[in-house]
């Protein structure tokens, strides 16, 4: 049997706010659309269970609106919530301005997941089992109560156990101390340019990828996400970084396509595909994923099979229906 999918993170509420363009500092623009979902690490499971993995949420969540907004959205993909509820506050928000563009940008608040325990962490650790895959986000590290404990925790990870980092876009606040550690246990970097930019120094993905694979553990993997150029793949085996392309699309709301892409990606591992295929189909399930609105729009097997056949990814319709 396959492992699962286990989110050590946050599942928080997005506030979208669909607008023209970003306002100049001091101004105002009217938003074109607004929705309230559950986002953060929700769009990593969602993209993971629709692809066929078992998923965990091993996160804090509260009382209150948001917490309940979060706990009937795991509910209704069949996520399971590993940890009770807090009764001392409620769930942190994002607000996220998607563009005309589709590029999105976020201001996050968070709540109850900021005060993680040592206890909450045991309990998460007692839960992981082998052939599990963690999955760890920047977000939970940057946080000073968080930070220490999660980065003990990875430390702490069995070695039949896959753990994937998501730097996330804080990265540069993450503290050495807290970083450095969880990168020597890492067997999976899945960054976007920019992060890849921040932790390298180099512009170029695949230099970046190559540096950032030297500074994992040997046998560990980088992936760098380009958006509609594809991704970067630095392989475990330490060869040369190659070349992933992406799947051009009219993309509407690009809002969780990182998520989508790490998701996919973790579930195709699970199964025992092979890296350089589990990238394109995770490339497929970005692309996917960008061309609907809202952050939770990772596909379904069926609906990337669909979507693969139509893009001409004969390979990636046969690997997902085999």
């Amino acid at each position: 049997m396959s492992g699962r999918v286990i989110l050590a993170g946050n599942v928080i509420a997005d506030l979208v706010i669909e607008v023209p363009a970003l306002p100049e500092r001091g101004g105002d623009v009217i938003g074109t659309r607004t929705e309230v979902t559950a986002g953060g690490g929700f769009n990593t499971l969602v993209a993971a269970g629709r692809l066929g993995a078992r998923t965990v949420f091993a996160g804090l969540h509260g009382t209150g609106p948001y917490g309940d907004l979060v706990r009937a959205a795991l509910a209704s993909e069949g996520v399971r919530a590993l940890l009770p509820a807090r009764t001392d506050g409620d769930t942190g928000f994002t607000v996220a301005l998607v563009d005309a563009g589709g590029e999105r940008t976020f201001v996050t608040s968070f709540g109850v997941e900021a005060g993680m325990t040592a206890a909450d962490v045991a309990a998460i650790a007692a839960e992981v089992r082998a052939r599990d895959l963690v999955q760890l986000s920047g977000y939970g590290l940057v946080m000073p109560v968080n930070g220490p404990l999660l980065s003990s925790f990875a430390t702490g990870l069995p070695p039949d156990v896959t753990l994937s980092l998501d730097p996330a876009p804080l990265v540069a606040d993450i503290p050495a101390a807290v970083l450095k550690p969880v990168l020597a246990r890492t067997n999976w970097l899945s960054a976007n340019a920019r992060e890849a930019r921040l932790m390298s120094g180099h512009d170029d993905p695949g230099t970046a990828a190559s540096v950032l694979r030297e500074r994992l553990a040997p046998g560990a993997g980088v992936l760098v996400r380009a958006d509609k150029d594809g991704c970067w793949l630095a392989p475990p085996d330490g060869s040369a970084p190659v070349h992933v392309p992406g799947f051009p699309v009219d993309a509407v709301d690009s809002n969780g396509a990182g998520d989508a892409h790490v998701g996919a990606f973790l579930a195709l591992l699970s199964e025992g595909v092979a890296p350089v295929a589990a990238v394109r189909t995770a490339n497929a399930a970005a692309a996917y994923a960008v061309t609907r609105r809202g952050p939770a729009t990772a596909p379904t097997r069926a609906e990337l099979i669909a979507f693969a056949r139509t893009a001409g990814a004969k390979d990636v319709a046969a690997l997902l229906s085999g």
